[in-house]
């Protein structure tokens, strides 16, 4: 059984993950209550000069024809397009329907009446005029071509077509080429880096979604992959908020805006010095009750100049689709680090995570496509523990034969009370001894780490659980929150997990031989439950199933002959450990003989006579 301090730290643990929670939830109300309306349309252009860059307008400076929409459509997006900028207004992904509407489909840049592609001067002065269809130059079905004057003179031509089908993810890709013409009797050079292409907005698209991974933007500048969430914008403790993030790239690889489970990224054919600006904009989030924030980007045009009679194109490749790690790995240059699962420690698992999750659901998918994505994870969870059954095995054996030791453990408490230097020397030589590793006692919850994180970064983004259910887990990509107390949440898999974690922490063999080992151990189930509470079930359902299994094992194991605690042959050298130990005794004992002596010299050195007095 665990002790009353044990219990008094789970419940304060407990206690300030509720308190929390609730300060956040109230922080975002009050957020809320102050932020500004949504943006309803594009800031002007033609503002007065000294007017602060990307403030919004409302009303356009000239009534403008009515804009025209045309569409392209792949098998798995349909792509609309409108003359009012001469981009791409909205993209339909017509395997994923929208959250609470399966009528209806994911659609990205939906709610921003600027589109895609359009040109901007400035963070946020996008063009508000109408390009003119060219018919002649279009192909049905495939390519859409618009023509036009920008405000500041230059003459430009967009161009947008399908990619050939043979290409790795083309049904969420489309080629994007402009051309910008500088009058023949422009009075100077016109410095691209000026302008910049819009890159759409990305917001939550259902409430948990920001908790667990913001609305951001994102670029890769020579090959390094950096990316913002929108609370980067909000401030903190050492920070200002900010309404504007400009970043500038040597050789800018590709720019986007990403939600959790999407992303718009453009792609320059060829990687030129250019950057990167983003804002943020209030966001209508379905069932939030809290607020919400998109993010608007713009990719800034290379730093080059356009000389009178001049004519310069620019080609990009542009990809609207789902964060599927497998996809955008295929399409290569780079587009597999939008996935973000960070440093290589949590990536390679994370990358393992999920080819193992896909294929392990594409075998269950064969028999049943109920609950399959929960039972993959269930099947997933079964796979790593076997492996590690080994480990585990040899854990529970050397923790059997620490508890052993427990009554010589004793015994060096009582001989050596006021030494733990020599106390812990001597516990070294008694496994040393015995031939035990006290931290292969450990072993099993520390290679789990690395796995649990992974599993944790991979659920950031497993597009593929979006809206699939398990048991009474609505969506496995969100907590299974069933009600609210207070406004606290009720998530049942957290609790569960919590619950199951304690009882294999009490099955486990129970001794106090190394006090640190165990507080350890005692500690991670209230930093599991932490880290899973308000997360993805998925997680939470992992780690549920891996406790379980972790339980039969024990209840095996304990079944088995209890292991010898024999004498180790040909151990009468010292370990490492010992070593270590010794070398900083003797350390110590060294230093205080310096002491010592300098005290004696400080002592007998003779006193400087003092002078003689003076003043009153």
């Amino acid at each position: 059984m665990y002790d009353r301090k044990t219990w008094i730290v789970v419940i304060a643990c407990s206690v300030l993950i509720a308190v929390n929670y609730w300060f956040m939830q109230k922080n975002a109300r009050e957020r809320a209550a102050q932020s500004p309306p949504p943006i309803t349309a594009p800031a002007n252009p033609a503002a007065p000069a000294g007017e602060q860059p990307g403030v919004l307008e409302i009303v356009d400076p000239e009534p403008l024809e009515a804009a025209t929409t045309h569409e392209l459509r792949t098998d798995k997006a349909r792509y609309t397009f409108t003359s009012l900028g001469g981009g791409l207004l909205t993209a339909e992904l017509l395997q994923y329907p929208a959250v609470l509407d399966a009528e209806h489909f994911v659609t990205l840049n939906a709610g921003d009446p600027n589109p895609i592609g359009a040109i901007s001067e400035g963070a946020d002065g996008i063009e508000r005029f109408n390009y003119t269809f060219v018919s002649a130059e279009s192909e049905e079905g495939r390519k859409l071509v618009f023509t036009g004057t920008h405000p500041s003179g230059l003459k430009v031509k967009k161009i947008w077509q399908l990619v050939p089908a043979e290409t790795p993810g083309a049904d969420y890709q489309l080629d994007y080429r402009i051309e910008l013409a500088s009058p023949a009797d422009a009075a100077q050079q016109t410095a691209l880096d000026r302008f910049s292409l819009y890159l759409g907005r990305a917001q939550p698209l259902q409430a948990g979604e920001s908790s667990i991974n913001p609305a951001s933007f994102l670029w890769n500048d020579e090959g390094e992959f950096t990316q913002k969430k929108s609370t980067s914008f909000t401030g903190g403790w050492f920070s200002k908020p900010k309404s504007l993030i400009s970043e500038s790239a040597q050789r800018l690889d590709y720019a986007g805006v990403s939600s959790q489970f999407f992303a718009t990224v453009l792609r320059p054919i060829e990687p030129a010095t250019g950057g990167i600006w983003a804002k943020t904009a209030p966001a209508e989030v379905p069932k939030s009750d809290k607020q919400e924030l998109a993010v608007r980007a713009g990719l800034i045009l290379p730093n080059a100049t356009l000389a009178p009679g001049e004519t310069r194109g620019f080609n990009y490749r542009l990809y609207t689709g789902p964060k599927e790690n497998k996809l955008l790995r295929d399409i290569g240059h780079g587009m597999g680090d939008v996935m973000d699962y960070g440093w290589p420690i949590f990536s390679l698992p994370a990358r393992f995570m999920n080819f193992l999750l896909v294929h392990s659901h594409n075998i269950v998918a064969k028999f049943s496509d109920k609950w399959s994505w929960g039972i993959a994870v269930v099947v997933v969870t079964l796979i790593v523990r076997t492996l590690m059954w080994p480990l585990y095995a040899r854990s529970n054996k050397t923790m059997k034969r620490m508890a052993k030791l427990k009554p010589e453990m004793d015994r060096l408490k009582e001989k050596y009370p006021d030494d733990p230097a020599k106390m812990q020397q001597e516990v070294m030589g008694l496994y040393r001894k015995y031939g035990i590793n006290p931290i292969g006692g450990c072993l099993p919850m520390f290679a789990q780490i690395p796995i649990f994180f992974g599993f944790f970064r991979m659920l950031q983004h497993a597009v593929e659980m979006r809206g699939h259910g398990f048991l009474w887990v609505d969506d496995l990509s969100m907590p299974d929150t069933i009600t609210h107390i207070a406004g606290f949440p009720i998530n049942i898999l957290p609790i569960v997990m919590g619950l199951t974690s304690f009882w294999q922490m009490h099955m486990m063999p129970n001794t106090t031989a190394d006090k640190t080992q165990m507080a350890v151990m005692k500690f991670m189930p209230i930093l599991f439950l932490f880290f899973c509470y308000n997360y993805a079930s998925a997680l939470a359902l992992y780690w549920t199933t891996s406790n379980l299994f972790s339980i039969m094992q024990t209840w095996i194991t304990q079944r088995m002959p209890e292991p010898e605690l024999k004498e180790r042959k040909g151990g009468s050298g010292k370990s490492l450990m010992e070593r270590m130990a010794a070398a900083a005794e003797e350390a110590q004992r060294q230093q205080k003989m310096r002491q010592a002596q300098g005290r004696v010299v400080e002592d007998d050195k003779p006193k400087k006579p003092r002078g003689p007095r003076t003043g009153g």
